[in-house]
């Protein structure tokens, strides 16, 4: 397993050594973090002479875990370099509520096939950054399903309904008089419990979680635990402004194709940059012009998933089909369906994943489809025109037709 970026050896000779290496681990683990609650637990935690357990939940709402979510990840992996114990929980069960965090209407629920076959995805994924051997996973549906009534009432009685209603969004949805299920109460109280069930010493998450977090706190000292640390990392702005959301589409998945794992991160606005090499690649952007620097950022991206030779080659593949506007080497071989004339939108949703004929004909309204590299405007063309052509949707997406 490839080491995080920036990690750190250090030769620890000597009390001065030992103390000038505390320094610099906390410094580590806490890159980027906007909050370490409470001032001074992290510090206190770190001499108790053990490894932590350092936890992360994540609901598995989407198949993917996407760069934005990383970021906690790679704050686990820092712990994971010196020495402690980093527990993923895949949120099966607590899926089944829906975070309310960040959302002005109730999330929509996902049926169980949908959530199993989620968390099946989420391990390979987060291995991408996480050493598996100092990963414990666990699914949170291990202990949250055997909770009988009086538990759960139990669980209630820490955190009255005052104190959940403090948070932002349940205040907002309030004052717009927007409903709220008791369920999404509920929430932040089965994430906490969480807490509870693997005695964590430090919960990681983005800023949308503080809340949550805290709450685990609370909980923890009502079972008579030694209430965990509160570590939050910034939330990551995608391409469009807004937060990487799977959701929204506005995502790059950890495992996605090393072709557009390339092409998303070199969308990223040059504003943005600063953010992105100090949240996702954790150093410094090396001098140059942007277009450089963002280069040099999606190779350090796509390395980490796929490896150095396939981030090279997937720079040659952006450079040749969107900075030059060829078509690429490897361009696959499509059967045209029967018929004359043929139907160019049916050909784009069944060979180049255009989403639908709607989308493919407004595609081609648009410009964005070209026959040798001549753009097309009608959606029935003869089939002696298409046969042997070069089809191409949008900047990446190409196809040579031929007869079946």
């Amino acid at each position: 397993m490839r080491r995080r970026f920036g990690a750190r050896v250090f030769r620890r000779n000597g009390r001065k050594a030992l103390a000038s290496v505390a320094r610099v681990a906390i410094a580590d683990l806490t890159r980027n973090a906007v909050d370490v609650l409470p001032e001074g637990a992290l510090e206190a935690k770190l001499k108790l002479g053990r490894p932590l357990r350092v936890k992360l939940g994540i609901d598995v709402t989407s198949p993917d875990i996407h760069l934005g979510r990383a970021i906690p990840l790679q704050r686990m992996r820092a712990f994971q370099d010196e020495g402690h114990t980093g527990v993923l929980i895949i949120g099966d069960y607590t899926t089944r509520i829906g975070d309310p965090s960040g959302r002005s209407a109730e999330r929509p629920i996902l049926s169980d096939e949908e959530i199993d076959r989620n968390a099946q995805t989420y391990l390979e994924q987060a291995m991408v950054v996480l050493d598996p051997e100092r990963t414990e996973v666990r699914h949170n549906g291990e202990w949250l399903s055997k909770l009988g009534y009086a538990d759960v009432v139990r669980l209630a009685r820490t955190i009255t309904v005052a104190r959940l209603l403090e948070r932002d969004d349940f205040a907002k949805r309030m004052a717009a008089r927007q409903p709220i299920s008791v369920s999404e109460l509920l929430y932040p109280l089965m994430q906490a419990y969480d807490s509870v069930a693997v005695e964590a010493d430090v919960e990681l998450g983005g800023t949308d979680q503080l809340y949550n977090l805290l709450a685990g706190r609370e909980v923890m000292a009502h079972y008579g635990l030694d209430p965990q640390v509160v570590l939050t990392t910034p939330l990551l702005l995608s391409w469009d402004g807004e937060k990487m959301s799977s959701s929204v589409g506005n995502n790059i998945p950890l495992t996605l194709d090393a072709n557009d794992m390339f092409g998303r991160t070199m969308r990223i606005p040059d504003e943005l940059l600063p953010d992105w090499w100090r949240l996702v690649a954790e150093r410094e952007p090396p001098p140059g012009e942007p277009m450089a620097q963002k280069l040099a950022l999606a190779r350090v991206v796509t390395a980490r998933s796929h490896g150095e030779e396939a981030a090279r080659q997937a720079e040659e593949h952006f450079t040749r089909v969107v900075r030059r506007h060829e078509a690429p080497e490897d361009v696959p071989a499509v059967a045209l369906p029967a018929g004359d004339p043929v139907h160019l939108p049916a050909v784009l949703v069944a060979s180049l994943g255009v989403a639908s004929t709607s989308e493919a004909r407004r595609l081609i309204a648009q410009g964005g489809v070209r026959l040798d590299g001549q753009v097309v405007g009608e959606v029935d063309l003869p089939r002696s025109r298409l046969e042997g052509a070069l089809l191409q949707a949008g900047k990446r997406r190409y196809a040579r037709l031929q007869s079946a």
